[in-house]
């Protein structure tokens, strides 16, 4: 779906008209008191530091808007109140993830319109939130920071770095940084080491180096980068990601983007790895059947020695609970 024209004057408007204050958005450091960025400033309130400088925000937001589906997990897991959130991808039937369904719905939580040009600032002004959480990794982020003025006059906007590339510094940022609660993610934190831990000394990942391949629904190939979040999963599991974007021969599809683009023909080239992982972007895209339909695929020495595996596409963004899922998913394919 497409963002509807809109005219920043007429958002000033409706702003004043429905309540919704302009205060309480980027505001400066106060380095002259030495206080830090996440301290609260004054009664009910927390400055949290970003990209874009230091936002004032409500320390007990009662509805926030959420223009990354990726992130939302984390919300629901600090029992925030997700009043909106954008679908999973653009253009594309909006549904609950199977692992904060429940929460969605207990809390009524809809779903915020976008576009790739755009998020749908009417749709959001609407909800009256009193803080915006946004950012994270790909798209999300580059229209997020695009529309950053325009968001943070409609409430406090948090743009999640992309910067914080692992579910781990994602979760610690919102815990702590933005919802004031560091303990729910040191004890997420606790509960996943543990289980990596338990689930590394039983697994035989195969010999050799592995590569990460997401296909888009029209098939188009993009290789995960080697050394941030998925492949960094299956590293410290034991897995070798090869190091093909360190080559500096590619560049991200997007600004903080996690992965980058090959052709097909690329892919018979580059794709002499031992093995192969295989997953669909924002849906079930792909699948190892339809590869090995394909002659560049069949012909990959992942292909030809049975070791190309698929795995389910939200594991390429994967948040806490995912991650935990995972790791049950990758223990469960490579038992010793």
């Amino acid at each position: 779906m497409r963002s509807r024209p809109f005219s920043l004057s007429a958002l000033v408007v409706a702003l004043l008209v429905s309540g919704v204050g302009l205060s309480g958005c980027a505001a400066p450091s106060d380095s002259a008191s030495g206080q830090s960025p996440s301290a609260s400033v004054e009664a009910g309130t927390r400055v949290v530091k970003t990209d874009q400088g230091d936002v004032t925000i409500p320390a007990k937001p009662k509805k926030v808007v959420l223009l990354n589906y990726a992130l939302a997990g984390y919300l629901y897991d600090l029992d925030a109140p997700v009043a909106g959130v954008t679908s999973e991808a653009t253009n594309t039937d909006a549904s609950y993830s199977e692992f904060w369904e429940k929460d969605a719905r207990a809390q009524g939580t809809e779903f915020v319109s976008w576009s790739p040009e755009g998020f749908d600032l009417q749709e959001i002004l609407a909800m009256k939130p009193d803080l915006i959480i946004a950012g994270g990794l790909g798209y999300p982020l580059m229209l997020a920071t695009k529309q950053y003025k325009q968001l943070s006059e409609i409430a406090p906007t948090v743009i999640v770095s992309g910067k914080l590339t692992e579910w781990q510094q994602q979760y610690e940022f919102l815990a702590g940084d933005v919802f004031g609660k560091p303990k729910v993610y040191q004890d997420a934190l606790a509960r996943y080491e543990a289980k990596a831990k338990k689930v590394r000394d039983s697994i035989a990942p195969p010999a050799g180096e592995s590569v990460f391949l997401s296909f888009t629904a029209d098939q188009r190939p993009y290789v995960l980068i080697e050394d941030r979040g998925l492949p960094r999963v299956f590293s410290d599991l034991g897995f070798r990601p090869a190091p093909l974007f360190a080559t500096g021969d590619f560049k991200p599809y997007t600004a903080g983007g996690d992965s980058f683009e090959i052709s097909t023909e690329q892919a018979g080239q580059l794709l002499t790895q031992e093995s192969v992982f295989v997953f669909g972007f924002n849906a079930e895209t792909v699948d190892l059947k339809t590869l090995r339909g394909n002659p560049v695929y069949a012909a990959l020495p992942a292909f030809t020695k049975n070791q190309a595996y698929q795995f389910p596409y939200w594991a390429q963004r994967a948040d806490f609970d995912e991650s935990m899922a995972l790791l049950d998913l990758i223990q469960k394919q490579f038992a010793k």
